[in-house]
């Protein structure tokens, strides 16, 4: 008996990045819609003052 395996599962390989609304496939990493793009908006102003206080610990402790 052969050992069930990710390959084995048979997941497509058409997956894509960005769905649309209009495309009906259920591969898809991300969702074109208003929660998506709030949420990648918040994890970038997030980052971005992350990186400003890094920025700025480094500046204050020389």
């Amino acid at each position: 008996m052969k050992p069930n395996t990710k390959k084995d599962i048979g997941h497509d390989k058409d997956t894509e990045f960005v769905k649309d609304k209009e495309n009906p496939t259920r591969n898809y990493i991300f969702q074109k819609d208003k929660i998506t793009k709030r949420t990648s908006l918040f994890v970038l102003i997030l980052l971005l003052i992350l990186v400003a206080a890094v920025a700025m610990t480094s500046i204050f402790l020389e």
